[in-house]
């Protein structure tokens, strides 16, 4: 293969704390420090959420406009992707920081289980923040907890709610919802394509001990990979991750292994169509 791998790092999320895992970054100042590094290391998209001091989620745009430059100021070129996902917030609080032009932003477009509670998308707040984002200019990476949400994201896309270029973000491995399975992955894929035309890119993820799975099976099939202590703190089942750059190490890794090269920024900007910085 010859197509460049985008690597994207998920470097906090709104679940894991330093009781898991003393690596993951809390403050602005400490996820500025671990992005630099996972960037250094090749990622080019840092899909963010911001923390409260007592490690709890938050929404608040002031934070995510310090964390935002701060990204820009030590990592340049690098793509911005903000989180409006539903631990943060509730309503239209999700999308307060859109404002804020990031790059990017990820958008679930359906709900679905997660282990302890359901994950509530509910279709008039789908399409706010999908409206949201258009408004803004910023491109929505669809996140797929399901197959329906490909499609929802597809019939999205015809009616002129997500506009460019689709992104979409398989998520497997979350317990009650998609689990890890192969011929699931691979039908998936197919469906992206036949939706979305055979250029469409699109990205996976993999949950906890899935992730590096979810890794192997997008690199191999021609799509984009993303990784982080977001989505798992260890290395294997004794070691925890010594830092998100670790990570995206084992990626790149895995881009060498398939004979892939590790996208650019320019390279992931062209391939999203973004604008080039």
């Amino acid at each position: 293969m010859t197509n460049p791998c985008i690597i994207c790092v998920a470097i906090t999320g709104s679940l894991p704390t330093k009781a898991d895992n003393p690596a993951v970054p809390i403050s602005i100042a400490e996820q500025v420090e671990s992005t630099q590094e996972a960037f250094e290391a090749g990622a080019t998209i840092c899909h963010a959420h911001v923390r409260n001091p007592d490690q709890s989620p938050s929404s608040d745009p002031e934070k995510f406009s310090r964390l935002k430059e701060g990204l820009e100021k030590h990592c340049p070129g690098m793509i911005i992707q903000f989180s409006t996902g539903g631990r943060s917030g509730a309503g239209q609080e999700r999308g307060g920081m859109l404002a804020l032009k990031p790059d990017m932003a990820s958008l679930s477009v359906g709900s679905t289980n997660f282990p302890t509670r359901v994950y509530e998308n509910p279709p008039a707040l789908v399409d706010w923040l999908a409206g949201e984002m258009k408004s803004h200019g910023i491109k929505a990476e669809v996140e797929a907890f399901d197959l329906s949400h490909i499609f929802r994201a597809a019939q999205m896309h015809r009616e002129g709610l997500i506009s460019g270029l689709p992104y979409v973000q398989f998520v497997m491995g979350v317990k009650n919802a998609m689990p890890a399975d192969r011929e699931v992955f691979d039908f998936y894929v197919a469906t992206t394509k036949r939706l979305f035309g055979e250029k469409t890119p699109w990205c996976a993820a993999g949950i906890g001990p899935n992730q590096i799975t979810l890794n192997d099976w997008a690199i191999s099939s021609g799509g984009h990979a993303r990784t982080g202590l977001e989505d798992n703190v260890r290395l294997d089942r004794t070691t925890l991750a010594p830092s998100n750059a670790a990570l995206v190490q084992r990626v790149v890794q895995l881009c060498e292994s398939y004979g892939r090269s590790v996208a650019s920024t320019s390279e992931a900007r062209e391939i999203l169509g973004l604008t080039t910085l």
